[in-house]
């Protein structure tokens, strides 16, 4: 609820606070005193975008408060959504610089626009004829029936799963068109990856291929160089090992006279022993190396076949080829398997269709068992207000279609007149019938659910004095589980509410400035006397003020 607001520098007001009870509060005032300042000085609160104009001194900023009591309004997981901190007594202040800039804070925290409108509408409703307009619009009507239903936690988990729904099947679309693509890549992508399998590709294998290569084109060579090595080791007269082992038995007959021959020897001895290694493996190489032209055939075809796959592939080594095969394996298997995964993504989809379906079910039946007594206790309050003929034909009907709240095409028709044709709301009512019938379902819905604080703008415009003193009724009844808020130019409505402030300008200096004063019961009797019989009050407009208010 709302329980004060401060306004500086804004339009016609240099300065203004003014603090608001529970119950029914009535504002009144001339024709163009300010009351619709008020109302927009709390519409910037709301999140109204806000212009130089709105200052009444362009060289001082513009600064609107108000506070809230929010405890009963269950708003503390908005707030954390919204990243605002949460009290109890939520202050909410809206500044309009010089510059033209504006900032909102809540709770003295900055907040933007959007968060602002987020967490406003769910602390002031502020309706007027003109929005009526609310009335025709489906969602509001669904709105209404889902209250008196009781979908509130049935359209939060449809909700929920309606997004899984829907990303389910977005994700079969995405698989269904990669599918489609990846067909014609799929025999492309087959020819490459049989290429790559074809040539049995092995880590390393390139170097050895190379080495072997190497050996291979060179036989001749290579045998004429271990042959030479080859005598040069088994020289029976002059060859290192006949020299060695000369060399060894004259340090043999040394090593007796002193350590130091001794150490020649053992080396002596190990290089001996290392020359005939040497020449024993010179010997194996030369017996085991034969020309293959077979095998080089082989061994040049398969580098070729390897080097122009890495040339195709823009690789630099085996190993990349082998991991763009992978690659290309994994493309192939996604492919050939994608019928697979299709279908147990379809299966998916009808498993969240069917249980969306059930909700929706469950959220319809309830709509159908609320739409009577919705009906009836609509007709019941029109009736009282001078509507005594107003009847209500709704309908839901399921469709085929999921839809944001259910399955449910809605129809709301109406006909004010007896014997009347039943038509859209916009076609069969009048702007002051159209108030009336929001009025009607705002006091409906205040029985229900914890409604934000209401202000209603005039929109007693155009009704009787005794229908509007039924309207008085209906919010009086309203502000025992509410605040409600009228600015009303009708003496009866003005009667009805617990506290009374009149809208007022005055000159001070050649300058016109709107104020906001709290009426006692004796203001509150002239006030009313005037609004029955004008500024020269009568005697009897008294005495009417005076019973009204009694």
């Amino acid at each position: 609820m709302l329980t004060s607001l401060s306004i500086q520098n804004y339009a016609l007001i240099d300065s203004l606070h003014v603090e608001f009870n529970n119950g029914l509060s009535i504002i009144t005032g001339e024709t163009g005193a300010g009351k619709s300042i008020l109302l927009g000085g709390l519409s910037l609160i709301l999140g109204k975008r806000a212009d130089l104009s709105s200052l009444k001194d362009t060289s001082q900023k513009c600064v609107i408060e108000a506070v809230f009591e929010v405890s009963n309004y269950h708003l503390k997981a908005l707030f954390e959504k919204e990243d605002c901190d949460y009290e109890n007594q939520t202050i909410i202040r809206r500044e309009i610089l010089p510059s033209g800039k504006s900032r909102a804070f809540i709770n003295d925290s900055p907040v933007n626009l959007n968060s602002l409108q987020v967490i406003g509408e769910r602390l002031i409703d502020i309706h007027s004829q003109h929005q009526t307009l609310q009335l025709v619009s489906n969602e509001f009507q669904f709105q209404v029936i889902d209250v008196l239903a009781n979908n509130e936690t049935l359209l939060q988990h449809y909700k929920l799963d309606l997004k899984a729904y829907k990303t389910s099947e977005k994700e079969l679309k995405e698989l269904l068109s990669f599918q489609a693509e990846a067909i014609k890549e799929h025999d492309y992508y087959l020819f490459l990856l049989n290429e790559l399998i074809e040539a049995n590709l092995i880590e390393g294998e390139l170097e050895l291929l190379e080495e072997e290569y190497e050996t291979l084109s060179n036989v001749e060579a290579i045998k004429e160089k271990l042959a030479a090595s080859y005598q040069l080791l088994s020289e029976e007269q002059i060859g290192i090992l006949s020299t060695l082992n000369e060399l060894k038995i004259h340090f043999q007959k040394l090593k007796g006279f002193s350590s130091k021959y001794e150490e020649l020897y053992g080396r002596v001895e190990s290089s001996l022993i290392e020359m005939d290694d040497i020449f024993k493996e010179v010997d194996n190489f030369n017996d085991s190396l034969e020309a293959d032209p077979k095998r080089l055939e082989i061994v040049n075809a398969k580098l070729t076949r390897i080097n122009n796959l890495m040339l195709k592939h823009s690789a630099s080594t085996i190993s990349e080829l082998i991991k763009i095969k992978n690659e290309l394996e994994e493309k192939v298997s996604i492919t050939e398997n994608l019928d697979d995964t299709i279908q147990k993504k379809q299966t998916e989809i009808n498993s969240k269709a069917e249980q969306l379906n059930t909700i929706a079910n469950k959220i319809h039946q309830n709509r159908e068992n609320a739409i009577p007594e919705l009906t009836n206790q609509l007709e019941t309050i029109l009736s009282g207000l001078g509507m005594p003929n107003a009847q209500f034909n709704i309908d839901c009907s399921l469709s085929e279609k999921f839809l944001n709240n259910g399955k449910d095409e809605l129809s709301f028709l109406f006909s004010a007149n007896k014997g009347g044709q039943f038509n859209e709301l916009k076609k069969a009512a009048s702007g002051g019938e159209l108030s009336r019938i929001m009025l009607a379902i705002k006091s409906v819905l205040s029985k229900y659910i914890q409604l934000p604080t209401i202000i209603f703008d005039e929109i007693d415009s155009g009704v009787s004095g005794e229908i509007s003193n039924k309207m008085g009724d209906i919010m009086l009844l309203m502000s025992k589980t509410m605040q409600v808020i009228s600015i009303t130019h009708l003496p009866q409505i003005a009667a009805k509410g617990h506290t009374h402030f009149k809208v007022y300008k005055e000159d001070v200096n050649n300058i016109t400035r709107t104020n906001l004063m709290k009426l006692n019961h004796d203001e509150r009797i002239v006030e009313i006397a005037q609004m029955l019989g004008g500024i020269e009050m009568s005697s009897s407009a008294i005495a009417h003020a005076k019973e009204l208010l009694n």
